[in-house]
């Protein structure tokens, strides 16, 4: 099992940026990709970005490509989402996520582990 708690979420205006956070725990967790996916009002929840364990390998959603930046730090557990030159569409609530697969294969397919969201709200 693997225990995933995000933070960092809040209001920011258009073109501001936001970071978040996720904090992993539990069984080997510095050893799965992590990734983040987002869910606005009455959409499908959607893939965002992921990186791999041992941050070699990143993959993000075209939507978000040069404005989003997702990092780890396997030490402290963590994985992070900075994101930059925001938009009102970018609104969500964001998830992270976390399994054994590659970060390219968390774009097609669900992850195992997930976290219970952040809100993140950019004003116009």
């Amino acid at each position: 099992q693997v225990q995933l708690v995000e933070s960092g979420g809040g209001l920011v205006q258009a073109g501001g940026s936001l970071r978040l956070s996720c904090a992993a725990s539990g069984r080997t967790s510095s050893t799965y990709t992590m990734g983040w996916f987002r869910q606005a009002p009455g959409k499908e929840r959607e893939f965002v970005a992921a990186i791999s364990w041992s941050a070699s390998s990143t993959n993000y959603a075209d939507s978000v490509k040069g404005r989003f930046t997702i990092s780890r730090d396997n030490a402290k557990n963590t994985a992070d989402l900075q994101m930059n030159s925001l938009k009102p569409e970018d609104t969500a609530v964001y998830y992270c996520a976390a399994s054994i697969i590659t970060p390219q294969t968390m774009a097609i397919m669900l992850p195992n582990y997930w976290g219970q969201g952040t809100q993140v709200t950019v004003s116009s």
